[in-house]
């Protein structure tokens, strides 16, 4: 199947009047349009969500967040392009055990997310029961139960994607989420363990049966990891499986991929994981693309604006702007900056949020103003932080 980021766009005539929909029913909620957010771990906090979110909008609001929670000054005229954010996956047995104060830690939002859903992982079918009823007390709209995490700190303790090898079990948690929750009921998952042991078809079967409101297929094994390409044959056969919603991961890189997915497996909707922490913008340009066949890119001043905002949201959130987060995230945010070799390195020596924010601001200034922005010789290397999203595509 063809990837538009693994094949010249004019080798591939697009079909004609494909797009992304324009929504999609997930229980008694509707998604639109239909593209998620992927939940990631260590990446989608309610600031990241938030701004991905507001970043997504065709016609942008005047004021991103005023505070945090708060909604857009201006009410824009177009949606976001981001229609569902998801949470980082949760412990479902550390979430059960917790008291319930200290909870907002694990499943903190802000009105302005939904809709939203939560993600929770374990093996336990009574605690992910529990846990469940949580996440629906908690006013989330949707709960969802990874199935799909290659972490081997997580698959160790038979969560993720170590459930692929015990359907029975898997079984019993659907089972027992689903007695327990009126909200909708989804879950993520990958083909399989290994090419061995595919079991997405029948998993999705057994998803339907027990009453799950919607799936979402990451096109990879779990031997696989993030390596290799993602096979979208495979989300077409679930899709020819069964019919509640199904969801498109896996290679989606530009909004031409999101596209593609669609015509190639008729998918219900997209999922976008790690593209949207290089490109806080892909939702927006799915949604131009879909509408008129072109999309915007990103000008330097764009990016620019987009990780002084994201940045000023850390400080706002918390105080001090998370300095490691910025760190790690600035590697994503300066793909495609001149010299962003030389902002990385500024980022990095800065020790807090407001100094990196500063940092930032004179490295975009001294651009714009025309003059060079110097290698630093001589500086010690910035360290290499994970660009792959422990649980996220």
């Amino acid at each position: 199947m063809h990837k538009f980021w693994e094949t010249p766009l004019q080798t591939i005539a697009m079909p004609q009047g494909v797009q992304v929909p324009e929504s999609v029913q997930i229980g008694n909620v509707q998604i639109a349009p239909a593209t998620v957010l992927a939940p990631m771990a260590g990446v989608t906090d309610t600031v990241f969500r938030r701004f991905i979110r507001n970043a997504s909008f065709t016609q942008a609001p005047q004021a991103l967040m005023s505070a945090p929670g708060e909604q857009a000054s201006a009410k824009p005229r177009e949606r976001s392009g981001c229609g569902l954010i998801m949470t980082e996956f949760t412990s479902a047995d550390g979430l059960f055990r917790t008291r319930e104060k200290k909870r907002k830690r694990y499943l903190h939002f802000y009105e302005d997310e939904h809709p939203i859903s939560a993600q929770l992982f374990g093996s336990d079918p009574y605690t992910l029961s529990e846990a469940a009823k949580i996440v629906e007390d908690a006013g989330f709209d949707l709960v969802d139960l990874n199935l799909g995490c290659p972490a081997k700190r997580v698959v160790k303790c038979n969560g993720g994607s170590g459930l692929l090898k015990d359907l029975p079990v898997i079984r019993q948690i659907f089972e027992a989420v689903r007695a327990a929750v009126k909200i909708p009921f989804t879950v993520k998952f990958r083909l399989g363990w290994d090419d061995d042991n595919i079991v997405c078809v029948p998993l999705a079967h057994m998803a339907q049966e027990c009453g799950l409101n919607a799936i979402a297929l990451h096109a990879r094994t779990r031997e696989q990891g993030y390596s290799g390409n993602a096979r979208w044959e495979w989300i077409a056969a679930v899709k020819d499986a069964v019919t509640i919603p199904v969801i498109g991961n896996g290679d989606i890189r530009t909004p031409e991929d999101a596209v593609a997915i669609v015509e190639q497996t008729r998918c219900d909707a997209v999922m976008i994981g790690r593209t949207a922490s290089s490109n806080p913008w892909i939702f927006r340009q799915i949604r131009q693309y879909s509408d008129t066949g072109r999309y915007d890119n990103p000008t330097e001043a764009d990016r620019f604006e987009m990780i002084r905002t994201y940045f000023r949201m850390l400080i706002a959130e918390d105080g001090h702007g998370s300095p490691g987060k910025m760190k790690q995230f600035v590697a994503w945010f300066t793909h495609g900056v001149p010299n962003g070799s030389a902002l990385r390195q500024a980022v990095y020596k800065a020790q807090e949020g407001p100094d990196i924010l500063a940092s930032v601001e004179r490295f975009f200034e001294e651009r714009f103003n025309g003059a060079a922005v110097p290698a630093m010789a001589g500086a010690s290397p910035v360290p290499e932080f994970d660009l792959l999203p422990a649980c996220g595509d």
